[in-house]
């Protein structure tokens, strides 16, 4: 079968950095937080979220058996914060959303191979009566399990940056906040922009409801790898299916490849 034209150019960019000079690869390494959100056994091969049952549980034992470094995604900013070297092959797992199936498929994988991750729910979305999202419960025993941290994606699912009104971004960043600590019974840290979009104000205003962190999504060239209130994370989804595309994107210079790739 021929591989898609994206894929090829990827390799041939990543063959090349690969075996280039070492100083050239110095400053290209962006330490691997990979993005979950659907994990389900009836997920189709072209769905950006969501990858299938057998494709994570193949994944999270190639990271347990190739010895990567899973820590929390707390651990890992808190890490790059204080400038502290950060282990080669450490690597964060992270789930948008707050979707049934992570209890249901994902986290019995993540609790056999004891690999950390940190999920971001959204408040109005949880127990919804589709009955596709996390119940209350459903979180608690996560996170009584203490290998799952829970953050906030906001009360609701829209982008805050379409949010005009300062009090309507508070509600949304502080409230979703309280409402989880009040629920959980435990300080949350970590804050999930919506489709990954911010500005300067939503920054400004995560940073002053008292979160330690934020993740995006492909925030671009401009934002360094040690902005910990603009991680940068890396979507996985069918695409990743094949273990070697999945490798490329945890040595942790895939990120390089990607924002040279794209238009900012």
């Amino acid at each position: 079968m021929r591989k898609p034209k994206a894929l090829i150019i990827i390799l041939t960019i990543f063959f090349v950095l690969l075996f280039s000079l070492p100083s050239f690869l110095q400053g290209k390494y962006v330490v691997p937080i990979i993005m979950y959100h659907s994990v389900s056994p009836d997920a189709l091969p072209k769905n950006r979220l969501a990858v299938s049952v057998k494709t994570f549980q193949r994944q999270m034992r190639f990271l347990k058996n190739n010895r990567y470094n899973v820590v929390s995604l707390e651990i890992l900013a808190d890490l790059i914060k204080k400038k502290k070297k950060i282990p080669p092959w450490t690597l964060a797992i992270t789930f948008d959303d707050g979707y049934k199936d992570n209890y249901v498929y994902a986290f019995p994988v993540l609790k056999k191979y004891n690999l950390p991750a940190t999920m971001f729910v959204i408040i109005n979305e949880i127990g919804r009566r589709q009955n596709d999202r996390l119940s209350w419960d459903e979180i608690k025993a996560m996170q009584s399990s203490g290998i799952i941290t829970f953050g906030s994606h906001t009360i609701g699912p829209d982008p805050l940056t379409k949010i005009s009104s300062e009090q309507d971004l508070k509600k949304q960043i502080f409230n979703s906040k309280k409402v989880l600590e009040q629920k959980l019974g435990k300080e949350v840290n970590a804050f999930s922009y919506p489709e990954g979009r911010f500005n300067d104000e939503i920054r400004r205003l995560v940073m002053e409801a008292g979160y330690k962190l934020a993740v995006a999504a492909s925030p671009g060239k401009k934002f360094p790898a040690d902005d910990i209130f603009a991680l940068k994370r890396l979507r996985i989804s069918s695409t990743s299916d094949n273990l070697f595309v999945f490798w490329i994107e945890t040595t942790g210079f895939y990120t390089f490849i990607k924002e040279h790739r794209d238009a900012d």
